[in-house]
């Protein structure tokens, strides 16, 4: 199968998707770069689908019916190849289903169908689960933009992420090989807005669990502000490592196993199940704003 990038144009905007993962590879305003350019000394991704699941499993397995099958983190839809279903100037659609050798990772039927459209100042994703077997199907999903920032280069304002609602102050902690903790750190909010730092973030990623915002704008410094819309995606999690220069704001719907998780698939915390024949949707929204007073204050 070609592995031929996408480019999609919009008047002064453009958003290069790779079949490789159906990735965001490049995402241009009248000229600006707003993804990270995936440089490999850091991260060599710029924003991967996550699928079938979300996050670390203990032990890099799941566990159905008795039987231990190998899982790395996000799973393995960042790795695959999608078909490209179609095309026009300023949309596409990518499609991933199940193979022999997904099933031998993940036996369960599967059809992933991935759409963008872009648009003057933004872009959408929107997914499309099917549930094509006789069985039912398990399924966590997530996108993992990386955007590029430069904290040490505040602008007017800083950095800081707005949420539209009023949110908890505390995310779990963050244990060994990237499993859930029953503890809580707390965050640093100030009403609705956290201030972005290095040394906020560079300890592990923040998981904002059961959100509450479905808006959330991320004023990142002097580049300006991007504002995301969340459908169907009920976390968040904020992730650079320390002195990277790009932020991830990642919409996830599921999340890494608990801290000393050992049960099956079907007792692991936050996954959606499709019964045979039915479709999962989620969608999420990227605009970007220029320099000025975040929404709502």
């Amino acid at each position: 199968m070609d592995d031929k990038p996408l480019l999609l144009r919009h008047g002064g905007a453009s958003l290069a998707l790779a079949r490789h993962g159906a990735e965001p590879r490049s995402w241009r305003v009248e000229g600006q770069e707003l993804l990270w350019n995936a440089d490999p000394a850091w991260w060599p991704q710029t924003s991967p689908i996550l699928f079938p699941v979300v996050g670390w499993t203990r032990g890099g397995e799941i566990r159905h019916e008795g039987r231990h099958y190998p899982m790395g983190v996000h799973g393995f839809a960042a790795a695959s190849l999608f078909e490209a279903v179609s095309q026009g100037p300023a949309e596409a659609q990518l499609r991933l289903r199940d193979t022999a050798e997904s099933r031998a990772r993940f036996p369960f039927a599967f059809c992933l169908t991935v759409s963008y459209r872009l648009m003057a100042r933004g872009f959408s994703a929107g997914f499309a689960i099917h549930n094509p077997g006789a069985v039912p199907l398990p399924y966590a999903l997530g996108l993992h933009p990386g955007f590029a920032w430069d904290p040490a280069v505040p602008g007017a304002g800083g950095h800081v992420l707005h949420f539209s609602r009023a949110e908890r102050p505390e995310v779990p902690e963050i244990a060994p090989g990237g499993l859930f903790s029953a503890r809580q750190r707390p965050v640093p909010l100030e009403g609705r807005r956290l201030r972005l730092s290095p040394g906020l973030l560079a300890r592990e990623a923040l998981c904002f669990l059961g959100l509450r915002s479905r808006t959330v704008c991320f004023h990142n410094g002097a580049r300006g502000r991007i504002a995301l819309r969340l459908e169907n995606f009920p976390h968040l999690a904020l992730w650079s490592p320390a002195g990277a220069p790009f932020l991830c704001l990642e919409a996830w719907t599921g999340h890494g196993d608990p801290e000393g998780f050992s049960g099956e698939l079907a007792e692991k915390p936050s996954m959606r199940w499709l019964q045979p024949g039915e479709t999962g949707r989620h969608r999420v929204s990227f605009r970007f704003l220029p320099p000025g007073k975040l929404p709502g204050g």
